[in-house]
């Protein structure tokens, strides 16, 4: 019997209560398709820094490099400095295993879920490839004389020609396995006009989409692109862009899809442990109501089978989701 091992990292607020239920979809897809996971959950968030001092030690990590997949909850707790437990555990995996990729699927499984009038599933189906380890995100830049009338801040936009290559071939390669409608199409969205440094994006672009004959190119600007998600969704299939305009577009294409709750997305390195999570926040306010909306786990879990290369439980999932939401 095949046999997948991953780690469990619930996190803060409403985290617990939808992992819970994501871990019950996947025993249950598991025993349909023949395979077990073993699992280990662990307790860092809010609770464990309150009660330890202790935030995400390297041996936890070592310990996670040993399994195929982690699966978080939310990270975020309003009794800790904002930021401090998002950049040391989630920012810290991702710079840990370099994933570099978050991968969100935007995709609309009924017409009353969106907000968008007379856009349907048929309409609403693209997939955003954000860049995950660059760009403002890497936290180079810090505050000076703060608090003063002579306070400046400072934070560094960074872009590699390996960390832009890499996930521009991702997206080319992605959008060439979906094949959506037999016509593939990339669009790289960015902002290259205004802060030139991207323009290492647009190069690297062409550069690389000139080795995909079959696929057509495109490119928006994230402004132009943030209008026409909402005016025209169907004329999009694969999105690339930057860490920051990607973190921006992913929750426009949530509401898109009938909100935050049913979005998810997957932090990957193709040949590392890679991390798939619901896209909310940790809703701190709702934990221990059992209120909170756990499909967006539940996706997170079709999106971890899926990278576990388990594709008809994968499909059993999503087409219950669907079956469900519809």
């Amino acid at each position: 019997m095949r046999t997948h091992k991953i780690s469990v990292l619930p996190g803060d607020g409403i985290g617990e209560e939808v992992v819970r239920e994501g871990l019950r979809v996947l025993d249950a897809a598991a025993e349909l398709e023949g395979f077990t996971v073993e699992r280990k959950t662990y307790p860092h968030g809010a609770d464990h820094y309150l009660d330890t001092g202790e935030v995400m030690p390297e041996s936890i990590f070592e310990e996670m490099a040993q399994t195929e997949a982690i699966l978080l909850g939310a990270i975020g707790d309003p009794r800790v400095e904002t930021g401090f437990l998002e950049r040391a555990i989630i920012w810290g995996v991702r710079q840990t295993f370099d994933l570099y990729v978050n991968l969100r699927p935007v995709k609309l499984y009924s017409e009353a879920l969106c907000p968008i009038k007379g856009k349907g599933p048929e309409d609403v189906d693209l997939v955003v490839v954000r860049e995950n380890t660059e760009d403002a995100y890497a936290g180079l830049g810090g505050i000076h004389r703060i608090g003063t009338p002579h306070e400046v801040a400072v934070a560094e936009m960074i872009y590699t020609r390996n960390g832009v290559e890499r996930v521009i071939r991702y997206a080319f390669e992605y959008a060439a396995k979906r094949n959506k409608n037999g016509a593939p199409k990339v669009t790289l969205v960015d902002k290259a006009n205004a802060i030139r440094a991207q323009d290492i994006y647009t190069r690297v672009f062409e550069e690389v989409g000139a080795e995909y004959s079959g696929i057509e190119r495109d490119h928006a600007y994230i402004d132009a692109a943030c209008m026409w998600m909402v005016k025209n969704p169907e004329w999009f299939d694969t999105i690339v862009t930057t860490n920051i305009f990607g973190d921006i577009i992913t929750d426009l294409g949530a509401m898109c899809q009938g909100g935050m709750g049913i979005a998810a997305s997957g932090n990957i390195h193709p040949e590392k442990v890679s991390m798939f999570e619901p896209i909310h926040g940790s809703a701190p306010k709702y934990r221990g109501k059992n209120v909170a909306n756990p499909i967006a786990a539940i996706m997170a879990v079709w999106m971890m089978l899926d990278f576990l290369d388990e594709p008809e439980a994968a499909a059993t999932v999503e087409d219950s989701v669907a079956a469900l939401l519809s």
